[in-house]
This record gives C-alpha cells, structure tokens and sequence, in this order.
C-alpha cells in the first residue's frame, strides 16, 4: 500500500484526510495507528455531519436529503473499505516479516538480538489484527447512526 492508496474524505464538511506521503506505516505502529485515527475522522464525525447536513422537516425543501444521504454512504463506503486495505496489507507484510525472522531464529537460536526482535513484530502482528475488531466496531456505529437519520431519504445498494 502505497499513500497514494491513502484516501481523502469525500464528504461535504470533512476536511481532506491524507496521510502524509511518503510514510512506512506498516513499520512503525504508532504511525499506523495515526493513519487509522486520521482515516477514521469521517466516523467520529457523522453525528455532526448528518445534523449539519440533513434538514430538519421545517427546512427540508431547502436541502436534497436524498443526495446528501448518497454521498455521505458513497463516502462511508470508500473509507471503510480503503482502511480495511490498509489494515490487511500491514497485517499481511508484518506477518511475512515475523515469518522471515522465526526461519532466521531457527538458524541462530543463541541470538538474543533476533529473539527480541521477533517478539517485537509479533507483539505488532497482534495489535493490527486487533484493529480488524476495532474497525469492526467503528464502521457498526456509523452505520447504524447512517441508518436512523438516512433510512427515510436514501435506500443504499442491497450489497451493504
């Protein structure tokens, strides 16, 4: 994954969420996880959205509900699935990188270097995979707060 693969909120009032390019955020954690926390600005912020952006029945002939219901599960959509991406292309170089270091470990198991080193990614291995719940958790909330303010203005795709 590469940042050009990062995505950037598409959704009207959300400011443009890029990661900053050039980054190796799969080696480092904690820049994975900032990456996560940045992605996830569109969830935290969908009550807001969708009570800034959705009228209330007084002013509803000012206001296309349906398309703005549209975009933002458009934009739900992107996110949710460009974070998964990430998450599982990280899941998946790290887990190569602790298989490479297990197979050098069992070459050398008098380097204590090595071990620490191992145990260092697979401690990492395990907090991506977490994230996997996490995210599980996340887009469950956005969806169903999507769900009681857009369930009258627009029907997404039966694929959800």
């Amino acid at each position: 994954v590469t940042p050009a693969d990062w995505p950037a909120s598409g959704v009207p009032g959300l400011s443009n969420m890029a990661a900053p390019s050039g980054v190796r955020t799969c080696e480092d954690f904690a820049e994975f996880q900032e990456l996560l926390r940045v992605m996830r600005t569109i969830d935290d912020r969908i009550v807001h959205e969708l009570n800034t952006t959705l009228p209330t029945a007084s002013f509803a002939g000012k206001v296309d509900a349906n398309q703005t219901c549209k975009e933002l599960y458009q934009s739900l959509m992107e996110a949710h699935a460009s974070r998964e991406k990430i998450i599982k292309s990280c899941i998946a170089q790290t887990s190569n990188v602790v298989k490479t270091l297990r197979e050098e470990r069992e070459k050398a198991q008098d380097n204590v270097a090595l071990l620490k080193q191992l145990r260092q990614e697979q401690t990492k291995l395990k907090l991506m995979q977490s994230e996997l719940n996490v995210e599980e958790v996340v887009n469950d909330r956005s969806w169903k707060v999507f769900n009681e303010r857009c369930r009258i203005h627009y029907k997404p795709p039966k694929s959800q």
